[in-house]
């Protein structure tokens, strides 16, 4: 969401969209060379300008980049290890940013660039805390890293634990905390997080195999994630994407059941559209998509 007329989404079988005139239309393309790819993660910065990141094993994690609206993409880094698997990016400005992969020899991968993608290089792996045995990340709507500020990242996982990893130097050093967001089956976990200021976070999740389950899915830190609260708004459900909505002083969770938005000591059920990503933009529209095509626009009204 890069403004409240310009928006971009991204699917299957290399599909991107991109809106400006507040979704009223969508023009939908495949890139050229990636017809069988499932992008995971766009990120924008103008109409113009925006990034492409694949899922997939091995070299069908792929970055690409266009600057001139979707009409030429440049092929920025394909995965060279058959056991890595990359799960989603964010950018704390136009030439810096990093990208979150599954854990390959027991690490987490994770790639930097500080040149606009021109080049992508991996974050020394020795100073990455261990990851667990049956711990990763979930591609699934393309927020299982969020960053802040000039420095801060955050990512966050799932599986056999459900841990917030943090690093305020841009990833040079990291610490890591567990949270009560449920795990323990690789279908359950934290799928998404976002922080709107060094201090504050909330983290979304559950278990997707069980999307309306309600229990420990949704939970918020106010000492920059080195704690983490269980929210107590009801109805829950499994969330694959959170963000905050600061036009509205709230956060918005969304999964395949319900759309809920959480703030002023409540919670209000939004929708019950079958749902997967989420964006905000800064005066309070939204972004969502879902299976078989599906766009929904929020006005930012309740």
């Amino acid at each position: 969401m890069v403004s409240s007329a310009v928006a971009w989404a991204s699917g299957t079988r290399g599909t991107y969209l991109r809106t400006s005139d507040g979704g009223a239309s969508w023009n939908a393309t495949q890139v050229h060379g990636a017809e069988s790819l499932d992008f995971r993660d766009i990120e924008a910065f103008s109409a113009d300008e925006a990034y492409l990141l694949s899922a997939g094993p091995g070299d069908l994690s792929r970055i690409y980049k266009t600057t001139d609206g979707g009409r030429n993409w440049t092929l920025q880094f394909t995965n060279p290890d058959a056991k890595g698997f990359f799960d989603c990016m964010a950018f704390w400005d136009r030439r810096h940013g990093i990208a979150l992969g599954d854990p390959v020899d027991s690490k987490f991968v994770l790639i930097t660039t500080a040149d606009g993608g021109k080049s992508w290089k991996r974050l020394p792996p020795q100073m990455m805390p261990p990851a667990i045995p049956g711990e990763g990340a979930f591609a699934a709507s393309g927020t299982c890293i969020a960053v802040q500020g000039k420095n801060n990242v955050w990512f966050a996982t799932g599986g056999s634990l459900a841990r917030v990893f943090h690093s305020a130097d841009r990833g040079k050093r990291w610490s890591v905390v567990e949270t009560p967001i449920v795990h323990g089956d690789e279908s359950s976990g934290i799928f998404s997080i976002a922080f709107r200021d060094p201090r504050h976070g909330v983290i979304a999740g559950g278990d997707y195999k069980h999307p309306a389950q309600q229990g420990a899915n949704l939970a918020f830190t106010e000492d920059g994630g080195r704690t983490w609260q269980l929210s107590q708004a009801s109805p829950q459900a499994y969330f694959s994407a959170v963000a905050f909505d600061g036009a509205n002083d709230r956060v918005l969770a969304l999964g395949p059941v319900l759309t809920l938005a959480v703030g002023n000591g409540r919670a209000r059920k939004i929708s019950d559209l079958n749902l997967n990503a989420l964006a905000v933009s800064k005066t309070g529209q939204a972004v969502a998509v879902g299976p078989k095509g599906a766009i929904a626009w929020f006005s930012g009204r309740e």
